[in-house]
């Protein structure tokens, strides 16, 4: 299934776990922050989950535009770094046992 920004944003607070890979700016809640180069810009309130797992090839690269990604480092974010198909791949085969 797939979702408008603006449909699924309002869900993301009733979400258990929600998986992110590959969209450092579009996660981005500096968004919101008034005195953020990105504010303004639209992005998916993940860090309304109860839980997000992101990933991630290593931290260092951020996305685009260039920006720290605080959702990255709140206490409900665990980084998965590292290739991503080999992750989910990994986190597949978990959850087929």
């Amino acid at each position: 299934m797939v979702f408008e920004m603006e449909e699924i944003n309002n869900d993301f607070n009733e979400s258990d776990i929600t998986l992110v890979v590959g969209a450092s700016d579009t996660i981005n809640s500096d968004a919101y922050n008034e005195n953020s180069s990105i504010f303004g810009m639209p992005v998916l309130k993940v860090w309304e989950s109860k839980r997000v797992i992101a990933l991630k090839r290593s931290m260092s690269v951020s996305g685009y535009a260039g920006v720290e990604n605080p959702v990255f480092y709140e206490s409900n974010t665990d980084m998965l770094l590292g290739d991503a198909k080999d992750s989910l791949s990994k986190i597949l085969d978990v959850l087929k046992k």
